[in-house]
């Protein structure tokens, strides 16, 4: 199996996983009122390939979800994402 396949499968696996644990953690510590994940973490994170986990995450601990750059943005840069994985691997 080539190597950059087999790399970006589990390069996605381990990005979305940490975006949906940073979702996690971020609602633990809100509702704790202890220090909190910068959105801009949240954001790198599914700009970076977690979109999915981190939209998962959003909807899972109901974390973030009265803020609208959260709700209309992470499933707008999942779709992004999506259509990118699409043309390059999928369409050719």
């Amino acid at each position: 199996m080539p190597f950059l396949p087999v790399f970006l499968f589990f390069y996605v696996c381990v990005i979305n996983l940490a975006g949906f644990v940073l979702m996690g953690l971020d609602k633990r510590k809100a509702k704790k009122h202890l220090w909190r994940i910068p959105e801009k973490t949240l954001f790198l994170t599914a700009l970076l390939g977690g979109s999915a986990g981190t939209t998962a995450g959003m909807h899972f601990f109901h974390h973030k979800t009265k803020h609208w750059y959260f709700v209309m943005g992470m499933p707008a840069i999942l779709l992004i994402q999506s259509g990118i994985l699409l043309y390059f691997f999928v369409l050719p």
